[in-house]
């Protein structure tokens, strides 16, 4: 061959090596057609020894009751995840993001290794950037109608095909058929294959400290013929009678304890005060505990062990703290969260100084404060608005989910009530949607409008559905999603939340008509009637500012010798355009209601599907309105088709890049 020839050759092979398909590394899923499909599928996860069931729920994006184990051992967990195909790679895969952990390595490199073989992300040289969150893809499979559900497995230097038909109780040939494999003894390792199967996967994850014991050894004959021949000498009549009698000794106690602590007036300090007379003249004072028994959910966000609980200058707090009269003892039924000095909430707001103040909400002002070396957020309120003070603390103390915004604690004086959250740095949805740029911050990229919304719906989906008590929040809108720093958002402000009955037409309670204007159904409107389909409307309206970037009632000047101003929904504008948008292709109408601060970087037929949701939202009809688990499928898929069109489009631009981390 000749020098030139040579020379020919050697740009294009390696043309050839940068242009090879990233598929190409991965084992590649099946093919699928159907766009449309939604299946539930599961993910087979041998996770590491500090992947606890928390992380792995970050990691999948998953409930808790999404995940099941393999044994007691922990060795393995399956995550159940649901499955739809790529409308453009035609593959089947589901959506998830990723938080780095550090700033070391490459970001395609460290969630690869992370997943270990179940996920699929463009490959790039981007550097890793701790707390960043990367937007990925898993994984998965639907079944063809054989099996009910395929499990993506990733196949190990140990593993065949016989003993994976072996541990999952289904026949080789069923491997062997679901995954095209014609000599069962031709598998490689570390590729990724499906096992068919007609029930879920493992049992259910043990909680902590409550992995199951391995079983005892069997006892040899010998001993089970020694057990029976002794067994009258070793039956511990002497043991069990004492054991009750000491059993019904601790109940009287108990009895004794609970009946003199509810005629007490007042509660003493646990350190440094035992012994001290009530104050007579103030019964309703009592001496705040400093053992932080007082805890609610997870306390991971305001930490103590006893004896820290110190003012700044060091000293033990002794501060009596008046609770007025109003709230009675019922503040006490619920799952007691932690209680704050109010000179300690006060110096951690700057006196509650108009530096910390970070805005007003329905009921209060909301300040910023460090409690403890942890940043907080302070609901500061009336006294005469201590039915909202109580309806938050009973909500949150019961009900704890990623995407709800979590009470750390409460501090009460006879005047006023206080409520400390965790802190959400970057405010709330309202002020990067509706003219960003005047208040300090950068115009959200498209995908992460739709994880937003996704986050919202679930913390939504949860209170509706999934919490031991349904609630409808009834005030959902703009300003009460919350945006944590990594831009995941949390549903705030429970204090017109209700308790929803069931009735024969599903979950609904009649209520006093409260909310704001713009985000109200109908029905709700008319005859107070609050359900969940009342905060699908709002969270229909929710959908349409995230499209367009306007609030939910804008104000147009009238027309004529009056020229006098009026507002008009936003869902009736957009349902307009709606009417004259009949698909993607042919948005004319539509585009003129699309955030201009997207600069055309969305994809189309990602907006309108949004859109389309937006309508089914907002039906006048609650029975045609989506529930919100309905409404969480359609943005997961709505999410896994804007990554992947936010993957074809951005590659290295500096340009694109720095766009899309204005989050």
């Amino acid at each position: 061959m000749g020098s030139s020839q040579t020379r020919l050759l050697i740009p294009l092979l390696c043309l050839l090596l940068l242009h090879i398909d990233p598929l190409r590394s991965y084992p590649t899923p099946m093919n699928c057609t159907d766009t449309s499909r939604l299946c539930t599928s599961f993910l087979a996860f041998k996770a590491e020894q500090n992947e606890t069931l928390g992380v792995i729920q970050s990691m999948f994006d998953v409930l808790q009751s999404d995940v099941t184990v393999e044994n007691s051992n922990l060795d393995y967990v399956f995550v159940k995840k649901n499955c739809s195909c790529l409308s453009t790679m035609r593959k089947y895969a589901t959506n998830t993001t990723y938080t780095l952990k550090s700033d070391e390595g490459y970001v395609y490199d460290t969630v690869i290794e992370a997943y270990d073989g179940l996920a699929f992300l463009p490959n790039s040289t981007r550097r890793a950037d701790a707390g960043a969150v990367v937007s990925l893809r898993l994984f998965c499979g639907c079944s063809s109608g054989l099996w009910n559900y395929l499990m993506s497995y990733v196949m190990k230097e140990e593993d065949s095909v016989e003993s994976l038909a072996s541990r999952f109780g289904v026949s080789m040939a069923s491997i062997e058929q679901a995954n095209g494999i014609s000599n069962p003894d031709n598998v490689t390792a570390g590729d990724l294959y499906y096992i068919p199967l007609n029930s879920v996967p493992g049992e259910p994850y043990p909680l902590e400290n409550d992995v199951t014991p391995a079983p005892a050894p069997a006892p040899s004959v010998e001993s089970i013929s020694e057990s029976k021949e002794n067994h009258k000498a070793h039956v511990p009549y002497g043991w069990i009678i004492g054991s009750l009698g000491i059993g019904l000794g601790v109940i009287v106690v108990c009895v004794v304890v609970f009946i003199s602590l509810r005629s007490s007036s007042c509660f003493t300090e646990a350190r440094g005060n035992r012994g001290k007379d009530c104050d007579e003249k103030s019964p309703h004072k009592f001496h705040i505990l400093r053992n932080p028994s007082f805890l609610c959910g997870s306390g991971r966000y305001i930490c103590c062990k006893p004896g820290d609980w110190r003012q700044t200058n060091g000293e033990p707090s002794s501060h009596q703290i008046n609770i007025p009269k109003v709230l009675g003892a019922d503040v006490f039924d619920v799952e007691k969260p932690v209680v704050f000095s109010y000179e300690d909430v006060k110096l951690s707001a700057d006196g509650f100084s108009d530096a910390s103040l970070l805005g007003h909400g329905t009921y209060g002002s909301v300040y910023h404060g460090v409690l403890h070396d942890q940043e907080v957020a302070i609901k500061r309120m009336t006294a005469t608005k201590t039915k909202e003070f109580l309806a938050e603390m009973k909500v949150l103390c019961k009900v704890h989910h990623a995407n709800l915004v979590e009470l750390s604690g409460y501090a009460t004086t006879n005047d006023e009530l206080f409520l400390i959250y965790e802190y959400s740095q970057k405010g709330s949805l309202k002020n990067h949607l509706h003219d960003p740029q005047s208040k300090g911050h950068t115009s959200l990229a498209w995908v992460m409008r739709v994880q937003i919304a996704l986050d919202a719906a679930r913390g939504l989906e949860y209170i509706h559905e999934h919490a031991k008590n349904h609630y409808v929040h009834r005030d959902i809108k703009t300003s009460n999603i919350l945006l944590d720093g990594s831009f995941r958002a949390k549903i705030s402000d429970f204090g017109l939340a209700k308790l929803v009955g069931k009735t024969g037409e599903g979950e609904a309670t009649v209520t006093k008509v409260v909310g704001t204007f713009g985000y109200l159904a109908p029905e709700y409107l008319s005859n107070g009637l609050a359900t969940t389909k009342s905060d699908v409307y709002a969270f229909g309206v929710v959908l349409f500012e995230i499209i367009s970037g306007k609030e939910a009632t804008i104000r147009t000047e009238g027309t004529g010798k009056t020229k006098s101003t009026e507002r008009r929904s936003l869902a009736s504008i957009m349902l307009a355009a709606l009417r004259n948008s009949p698909d993607s292709t042919n948005m004319s109408s539509m585009k003129d209601c699309i955030d201009p601060n997207l600069m055309d970087l969305y994809p189309h037929d990602c907006v309108y599907k949004m859109a389309m949701l937006a309508k089914q939202c907002v039906e006048d009809d609650p029975i045609l309105r989506p529930d919100m688990k309905q409404v969480v499928i359609t943005l997961s898929q709505i999410l896994l088709s804007s990554v992947e069109w936010e993957a074809t489009l951005a590659g290295n631009s500096q340009v694109f890049s720095g766009l899309v981390q204005g989050r």
